[in-house]
């Protein structure tokens, strides 16, 4: 069993009882950037793409916390049924937060992103209990044991009935020196929060979120700790 595979199996951890919010938490180890509950307990890296198996709930794919008390434990997902029957997309939509413009769009960016930087950066737009879950890991072949290119990033988008902060990621040990944890925690606070959504739409926020980390990713020092401004050129974001 891969060490993805043990993360994918652990239940995410989703609101029951209130709403929740998630944060990036720093470690010294060798793990991917990880979210945990606020006041929660963390877990390592295997606890990443944990959502994304238990639905990889909006807080998965990147690391989920330790299951709290108060809050419901979701059961594990792997349903390959629900991946596009088209090969090769950056973007899956099991849930259409994007219009299709936006997402095709989107998916040229990144498949751009890849072939200019090697950085691979992918979306997975679910509401759980509907989403690929354990399956995406194959499609987009990505989280194996013993897989060399860990420069990557998913992003998973859910609203958990707007409990949540809907920008979840899950980031490769690959990119940690290019994107630090404390951008992924402004990068959230910044677009993901419910009041954000409320006032600009999510698809607003899934797009600032990528168009962020692509202007950071396709700059000269491929770095940043801050979330850029808005407004930058299309030719700066590769297209």
């Amino acid at each position: 069993m891969t060490r993805l595979t043990k993360s994918l199996i652990l239940a995410s951890v989703a609101s029951s009882a209130g709403a929740f919010s998630t944060t990036t938490h720093l470690s010294s180890a060798r793990s991917s950037t990880q979210l945990r509950m606020t006041s929660g307990p963390t877990t390592d890296r295997r606890s990443l793409f944990t959502s994304a198996a238990a639905a990889v709930s909006a807080s998965a794919l990147l690391g989920i916390s330790t299951p709290q008390p108060a809050f419901a434990r979701l059961d594990p997902v792997n349903r390959p049924d629900l991946l596009p029957k088209e090969d090769g997309l950056n973007v899956i939509q099991v849930e259409k937060f994007l219009t299709s413009g936006q997402a095709k769009r989107m998916d040229n960016l990144l498949a751009s992103l890849e072939k200019d930087t090697g950085f691979r950066l992918r979306v997975l737009c679910q509401s759980y209990p509907n989403t690929p879950g354990l399956a995406i890991r194959d499609y987009w072949d990505l989280g194996k044991e013993d897989q060399k290119d860990d420069k990557y990033v998913v992003l998973v988008v859910d609203q958990f009935g707007g409990k949540g902060n809907v920008l979840n990621f899950n980031v490769g040990d690959g990119m940690k020196f290019a994107l630090p944890n404390v951008f992924w925690t402004r990068l959230q606070g910044k677009y993901g929060t419910t009041f954000y959504v409320k006032e600009n739409g999510i698809d607003l926020s899934i797009t600032n979120a990528i168009e962020a980390i692509v202007q950071c990713l396709r700059s000269e020092e491929q770095y940043c700790v801050n979330v850029p401004d808005q407004g930058v050129s299309l030719k700066t974001l590769g297209m």
